[in-house]
């Protein structure tokens, strides 16, 4: 094996267990968005809030976008991954421009898209705790 077939294989493996990273971030956006949909749509809110039915309608408007963009970049992760299978077989030396710049343009977009989710996530929650029902012990 070459010098640069070893070089391959680092990468790729890099790369993928990067991909396996991305992959288990989502997985655990998904459980989040779970739990932060089901506390939008409860009722324990004050409800005499001013425009809380508004707040809650815009968070859980923008919650279906980071969902829809979480989505298309799982999907981004997939061809990814399959790429990086046939990059071992590469033999013409674009292995080096094409497969870093395309890991480089997805690890960006999913840096993008876990910072929007943590940013909208601060958001909701900061909101939420300040108008969560006081519950008084019996």
């Amino acid at each position: 094996m070459e010098k640069t077939d070893d070089y391959k294989l680092n990468t790729v493996g890099k790369f993928h267990l990067d991909s396996q990273k991305w992959k288990s971030s989502f997985f655990l956006i998904n459980d989040e968005l779970v739990f932060i949909e089901h506390l939008l749509h409860s009722y324990i809110f004050e409800p005499n809030t001013p425009n809380l039915f508004e707040r809650l309608q815009d968070y859980l408007e923008r919650l279906k976008v980071i969902k829809s963009y979480k989505a298309k970049i799982q999907e981004l992760i997939v061809v990814h991954e399959n790429n990086l299978g046939g990059t071992l077989e590469c033999k013409n030396g674009k292995f080096d421009e094409e497969v870093h710049a395309e890991h480089e343009k997805l690890k960006a977009k999913v840096a993008d898209c876990i910072q929007q989710f943590q940013i909208l996530k601060t958001e909701i929650f900061n909101y939420a705790g300040g108008i969560l029902k006081s519950r008084r012990p019996h």
